[in-house]
């Protein structure tokens, strides 16, 4: 149970861990403790890929909005889209009618890319943890943050931005002017005070009993410690435990977690520890959230005809098309936690298996491909993009050229601005289409980011596009190429990856229409790691097939041409 989180909490809670978790079910399920206790809540999601309004049945806007069910609880979404539009507009306001429109225009189109998005976001982050004013009603806030490589970076910013500001003496940067990043100096180091303060803030590491999971959240509590927030405790959620311990798949699952919770990384192992069992039904609602942190209180599965089920092909269907292809990109996306990186080497693995060229890399900061695939064949290269060697490679870069001939003030004000955070950015976006560009002469296997990064890698393609088009000399081929090859269906084929549950399969659907938008149609879907189609006795695993059916039927009745299910895999099933 996490009592003991509930009844010594301190005013911050702040949930992370890796992607498809469970932070955002557990962040809402011990908020609408501390509510029900009596306790005035602010619950605030800072990922972008937020489905704080599914889980709490509520429509969420920018600012708290009290929760209906819940007296005493407020929640919100920092809205990326909405942050990033203020921001310009508080940029850009004191210069109408003084500037021509022309210029107005290129400031706005320097400000529209994803750098400018995360910075905005954090501002509003910063000013809620950072202005006792803006929480003072308030006597817990409970910050439900997005997977971990994008939280680890959100909390590097600070003290990024502080040293920028500092050091900047052009009094400009990729954002803009530096009036509006300096007048948030002093929120800022509050905000940090405040998230390394122990007295004031818990860091809440949230994992699965699985390896991957607990690997990860190991990583991110070494890394935050070493940032300051040394107040860190463990919860474990969904931990499986067999009502029939005869049934071969319970046996299986159970014994799994057994094993991975008995390897658990020793600095996890030493924090204290909170375990929250499997429930079937999930956690989507303020009733199931009420009924998570309650064993006694169980939520019954509907019945079903089991005529009800979909059909699905297998994912081996699904590659044989690939097969026909001698070249192109394959992209993973969806949700944090549906198993991209699992499906990603599942179908570069066989392609490598057919006689293909395959490069599998992933673009997500946390990074969990390399060393995941053992007996590699040779025909399979590996890479992923790391974020600070992307960095000192573009910097290093746009010294040795564009800094070649500069005297010695203009070359410091360049080094000056390369410092700025949102260098990374661009590094990255074009360590990216370097990754698309290989497309074209063997088969490239990209598992993406979680669903929110991944948007604002794509919002930065088109920020970039816009650039190109007006000042294609000074490109690369693979920049100036990158935004065609997306949009061309026969060079890049988007596979959705979900779960059979109300949030994974809600928000592809939701990535869907985002692409679409973006002239990106995707190729198909991939159900991950359903219990339907394995033979089980157990009550648990029996309650988890029927609360399944709903979303397999969402994906039968609205998916795209080409689906594929893949069942629940265990080391004995």
């Amino acid at each position: 149970m996490i009592d003991g989180l509930l009844h010594q909490a301190t005013r911050f809670l702040f949930f992370t861990g890796k992607g498809g978790v469970g932070k955002t079910t557990l962040a809402s399920a011990v908020s609408v403790a501390l509510a029900d206790a009596g306790l005035r809540t602010l619950l605030i999601s800072t990922d972008p890929a937020s489905n704080l309004d599914e889980v709490l049945e509520t429509v969420l806007g920018n600012e708290p909005r009290p929760v209906p069910q819940v007296p005493n609880l407020s929640a919100m979404n920092i809205d990326p889209d909405a942050a990033a539009a203020a921001y310009r507009e508080r940029i850009v306001a004191p210069y109408r009618g003084v500037l021509p429109s022309t210029a107005i225009s290129r400031i706005e189109e320097q400000l529209s890319g994803a750098c400018t998005t995360e910075i905005a976001s954090f501002n509003e982050f910063t000013r809620l943890v950072g202005d006792a004013e803006a929480i003072e009603e308030y006597d817990h806030v409970v910050l439900d943050t997005a997977p971990t490589g994008h939280t680890l970076r959100l909390l590097d910013l600070p003290a990024a931005w502080n040293d920028f500001i500092a050091e900047n003496r052009s009094g400009s940067s990729c954002l803009g002017p530096l009036s509006g990043l300096a007048d948030q100096k002093a929120v800022y180091e509050r905000a940090v005070a405040t998230l390394t303060n122990s007295g004031q803030t818990t860091l809440v590491l949230v994992a699965r009993a699985d390896r991957n999971s607990l690997a990860e959240a190991d990583r991110a509590g070494q890394e935050l410690r070493a940032s300051g927030m040394t107040h860190q405790q463990v919860v474990i959620n969904a931990v499986f435990c067999a009502a029939n311990p005869n049934d071969p798949a319970a046996a299986a699952l159970h014994s799994e977690a057994e094993e991975a919770l008995t390897r658990m990384p020793e600095p996890l192992a030493s924090l204290p520890r909170h375990q929250i069992s499997f429930r079937p039904a999930g956690g989507v609602g303020v009733q199931r959230l009420r009924a998570l942190l309650n064993p006694n209180d169980p939520i019954k599965a509907p019945s079903r005809n089991p005529t009800d089920i979909p059909k699905f092909p297998a994912l081996e269907e699904l590659i044989e098309k690939l097969d026909q292809r001698r070249s192109g990109v394959i992209m993973t996306m969806g949700k944090g936690g549906v198993g991209k990186t699992t499906v990603a080497i599942d179908i570069a693995r066989q392609l490598a298996g057919r006689g293909h060229q395959v490069l599998l890399a992933t673009t997500d900061p946390a990074d969990h491909v390399t060393g995941q695939v053992p007996d590699r064949p040779p025909n399979l290269e590996i890479r992923a993009i790391r974020p600070k060697e992307e960095t000192q490679r573009h910097v290093q870069h746009v010294l040795e050229t564009a800094g070649k001939n500069l005297d010695a003030e203009a070359r410091a004000l360049l080094e000056e601005e390369l410092r700025s955070p949102c260098i990374e950015e661009i590094a990255v976006f074009a360590a990216f289409a370097r990754l698309v560009a290989a497309g074209g002469s063997k088969h490239v296997v990209l598992d993406t980011a979680p669903t929110g990064h991944t948007v604002l890698l794509l919002d930065t393609t088109e920020a970039y596009h816009r650039e190109v088009e007006r000042n294609a000399d000074h490109l690369a081929p693979e920049v100036l190429n990158l935004l065609p090859r997306l949009r061309d269906p026969e060079y890049t084929k988007v596979l959705l990856v979900t779960l059979p549950e109300a949030t994974p399969v809600h928000e592809a659907f939701a990535l869907r229409d985002d692409l679409q938008r973006a002239g990106i149609q995707p190729y198909g879907w991939i159900i991950n790691r359903s219990l339907n189609g394995i033979p089980t006795q157990d009550p648990l695993l029996q309650a988890k097939q029927i609360m399944e059916v709903p979303y397999l039927q969402e994906v039968a009745n609205q998916a795209l041409a080409h689906t594929a299910l893949i069942p629940l895999r265990t080391k004995s099933v």
